[in-house]
C-alpha cells in the first residue's frame, strides 16, 4: 500500500546542469525514509545561530558511538560491541541494534561538540559566519 515512486530524474539532469546532487540527495533522502525512525531524536534551536540534536542512545557506551562531519554531512552512528549475555529475557524492549543517521547541514554550521547525558546524546551546532560574508553598513559622506 506505501509503495515507494521512484521518478526518473535523467532527463531533467540533462536539462539542469550541476543541479545532479540536488536530484540524488532527494532519491537517497526518499528511499530511506521508510526505515529511518531508529534511534528517536530530537532537533532544537536553542539561539539564533545555535542548534542541539538530541539523539537516544541509551545503551550504547561512548566508545561505541561515533560523530563524524563530512563536507555537509552529520553522520552520527552506533555500533554495539558483541556481548554474551547468560540472561534469558522474557520480554527485551530496549533496543541494542546498530545505527547510522545522516544529517545535512546547512552552510557556515560548524559542530562545536557531542556529550552524552542521562542515555542521550546531545550535539551542539553553531551557525559561524565568516565576517566578509555578513552585511556591513556603509557610511554615507556628505560633499561639499
Amino acid at each position: 500500500m506505501n509503495a515507494l515512486t521512484r521518478f526518473d530524474t535523467t532527463a531533467l539532469n540533462r536539462a539542469l546542469v550541476g543541479f545532479d546532487r540536488i536530484f540524488d540527495n532527494f532519491e537517497s533522502r526518499f528511499a530511506n525514509q521508510i526505515n529511518q525512525n531508529y534511534p528517536p531524536y530530537n532537533i532544537i534551536k536553542t539561539g539564533d545561530n545555535s542548534y542541539t540534536v538530541e539523539i537516544a542512545v541509551a545503551g550504547f557506551t561512548t566508545d561505541e558511538i561515533t560523530v563524524e562531519v563530512d563536507q555537509d554531512q552529520l553522520i552520527v552512528s552506533g555500533r554495539k560491541s558483541e556481548q554474551e549475555t547468560e540472561s534469558a529475557y522474557l520480554h527485551r524492549g530496549l533496543a541494542y541494534r546498530d545505527f547510522e543517521r545522516r544529517y545535512t547541514l546547512a552552510e557556515h554550521m560548524e559542530v562545536i561538540k557531542a556529550e552524552t547525558k542521562n542515555g542521550l546524546l546531545m550535539i551542539e551546532i553553531e551557525r559561524k559566519v565568516p565576517e566578509a560574508l555578513l552585511p556591513r553598513k556603509i557610511e554615507v559622506l556628505e560633499v561639499k
